[in-house]
């Protein structure tokens, strides 16, 4: 599956050719951006209420989202290694068809009310977030340093269209599932299975040559057309030591970003329903939140190459505090203050993605950034499961005030994490 070498060659020494292919695949991975961003936003308007409709309890309200992000974490490792391995187009590909695939297998779950066939195919389904995510590395792969955040959030800032679109067309497929037979709650993950293996026909198709084998194929002659090794390998063994650190930062801003997140939106559409607001109302506050995270993304990425990644990463722990305390003390039947408090949660959270995201780019070598992509994201699927597990059990045994609350304290982690990474040496 790996790009055919000849086609490979003609990009090793042409500047021009290379940024041409870096265009080119920004359009390729917008594009199916668009279309996983449908994908996504299935389980995260109505995954909870299925699992509320299928159980009778509001208690595992949260497994839905921790089945998928959990079914993520896996994903992102095999979509990362495949990546690695053969080519970015073979793991994009992998990935989101194994997410239409598990959206398929919700739908059969939802009317049969099989729980054990909900549980698997959630975990099948999370597949398309993985790689929802890992698409946003194939940008950068082409990417200079200083076009590495403006890459990120070009390939983010697309997933807004498909992403707010859905949640704003649960009545739309609740309508055409109810006309073909299906319960009302699966017509999203109708959407979501069509729109996810197209998704992974785009960059199958279209992902040619593949840029992250053409990224090492230059990196690669223009090692061996480097004579001056002694000065090289200095360079690279200093780059080695400040590799780690910017890895570990990077995995902790996003990973913190992560659980706050997913923690305070998979208890919101619950939280709104107790307070009597329709499947309507819930869809547009989850559509605005979900365009919180991804439609301010150019201007982040700007933000990230000009100010740098480190005050960033600040930005985004204060953002996602405020959005903690605002949704813990905004009263519960405001749809007002629900709105705001969900749009700025989705824009920390984007803060976080990219400025942690431009910092593991940075700090990895070609020959295994790929694998080292997909690690990272495992650990940021898996503090997603973490994060919609216990929501469910905090709501349960507290309330959304104590969630949201405890989401804004842990989010102010990310300041010490910056300042211990700035003054170790």
């Amino acid at each position: 599956m790996q790009t055919n070498s000849a086609s490979v060659k003609n990009y090793i020494n042409s500047p021009l050719k290379q940024q041409q292919l870096y265009r080119r695949t920004l359009w390729t991975v917008i594009f199916a951006q668009i279309l996983g961003g449908a994908g996504l936003a299935a389980g995260i308007t109505v995954g909870a209420l299925i699992a509320i409709d299928i159980l009778g309890t509001e208690s595992f309200a949260g497994l839905p989202i921790a089945l998928f992000t959990l079914g993520s974490a896996g994903a992102a490792m095999l979509v990362g290694r495949l990546s690695q391995r053969f080519s970015r187009r073979l793991g994009l590909a992998v990935g989101f068809i194994a997410g239409g695939i598990g959206a398929i297998g919700v739908i059969l779950a939802t009317m049969t009310q099989s729980i054990l066939l909900l549980f698997g195919s959630l975990l099948i389904y999370g597949s398309g977030t993985a790689t929802n995510l890992q698409a946003r590395y194939a940008g950068t792969d082409l990417a200079t340093a200083k076009q590495r955040g403006t890459a990120v959030s070009l390939a983010m800032v697309a997933t807004t269209f498909g992403a707010v679109a859905g949640p704003n067309l649960v009545d739309v497929m609740g309508d055409f599932a109810v006309s073909i037979g299906i319960p009302s709650l699966a017509g999203p993950f109708i959407l979501a299975a069509v729109a996810y293996i197209l998704a992974g026909l785009v960059p199958l198709i279209f992902l040619r040559p593949d840029p992250l084998v053409v990224s090492k194929a230059v990196a690669a002659a223009h090692t061996i057309d480097n004579h001056n090794m002694s000065i090289e390998e200095k360079a690279s063994a200093d780059e080695g030591t400040a590799n780690k650190r910017g890895v570990f930062l990077g995995a902790t801003v996003m990973v913190i970003s992560q659980i706050v997140m997913v923690a305070i939106m998979t208890m919101t559409p619950v939280y709104m329903g107790e307070y009597g607001f329709t499947m309507q109302q819930i869809g547009m506050v989850i559509g605005l939140h979900i365009a919180g995270m991804y439609l301010p993304s150019p201007l982040t990425g700007i933000l990230v190459d000009k100010l740098g990644r480190m005050t960033m990463a600040v930005v985004a722990g204060i953002t996602l505090c405020i959005t903690g305390l605002l949704a813990a003390f905004a009263p519960g039947d405001s749809l007002l203050m629900i709105t705001i408090a969900l749009i700025l949660l989705g824009i920390g959270w984007n803060f976080g993605l990219i400025s942690g995201t431009a910092l593991i780019v940075d700090s990895t070598v070609l020959s295994t950034r790929a694998k080292t992509q997909g690690t990272v994201d495992v650990f940021i699927a898996l503090s997603g499961a973490i994060g919609g597990v216990l929501s469910g059990v905090i709501v349960a045994v507290g309330s959304f005030g104590i969630l949201s609350m405890g989401g804004g304290v842990l989010s102010l982690v990310l300041i010490p994490a910056v300042l211990w990474s700035r003054n170790v040496k």
